[in-house]
């Protein structure tokens, strides 16, 4: 690993771990986003302050926070270090250390990391992402289902460089859903606009 990749890993770490929706929050003055609905700091849960602009816009930056980094590390430290921003930028948003570790879910992120790196995928992404929340209603349905759109899309599109990094990231996505998965297997996993909505 080269010295300019160490850079874009841990460039891609401090864009990825910038908690949007908690700082969106404070400022709109809804409180501490951690002790709302999930807890989590992700769009879905934003949501559940009744804001759906603020839901919205913690949505784009989530995704474009990825895109940035990549982005930005491909014109300083060349193309070869996108995928090293992309796995920084993901960890980052999972695992921030300035939240202890307790991040968001990786769904929005791993979506502004395909629009760089191979788009085809990303418009796949979203496509799966829409229909099924349109479809079903259910946040951790949709985005587990785009997550796990991003390695197959590679794989067809062949992409054998890209294709163990995104199925690696979207097996994150899932760990990060693992209660979820846990509560629609008992169909108790809430839908969007649901009052008893808890996580997502």
């Amino acid at each position: 690993m080269t010295r300019e990749m160490l850079y874009a890993l841990a460039l891609g770490y401090l864009f990825g771990s910038i908690p949007f929706g908690l700082i969106l929050t404070r400022i709109a003055g809804k409180g501490d986003l951690r002790t709302i609905g999930s807890g989590n700091i992700g769009a879905t849960n934003v949501l559940r302050t009744g804001s759906k602009p603020l839901a919205a816009l913690t949505l784009i930056l989530d995704c474009l926070k990825a895109t940035a980094a990549i982005l930005l590390c491909q014109y300083w430290f060349g193309d070869e270090t996108g995928p090293f921003a992309a796995a920084g930028a993901l960890i980052g948003h999972l695992y921030p250390f300035w939240l202890r570790f307790r991040g968001g879910k990786g769904a929005a992120t791993l979506f502004g990391i395909l629009i760089p790196l191979i788009w085809p995928a990303a418009v796949v992404y979203a496509v799966v992402w829409i229909v099924l929340l349109l479809t079903f209603r259910i946040s951790s349905l949709a985005g587990m289902a785009a997550a796990l759109s991003a390695p197959a899309s590679a794989f067809v599109m062949g992409d054998s460089a890209l294709f163990p990094m995104l199925l690696g990231f979207a097996l994150l996505v899932l760990w990060k859903h693992r209660e979820n998965i846990l509560r629609l297997r008992k169909g108790t996993e809430p839908r969007i606009g649901s009052k008893t909505s808890s996580t997502a």
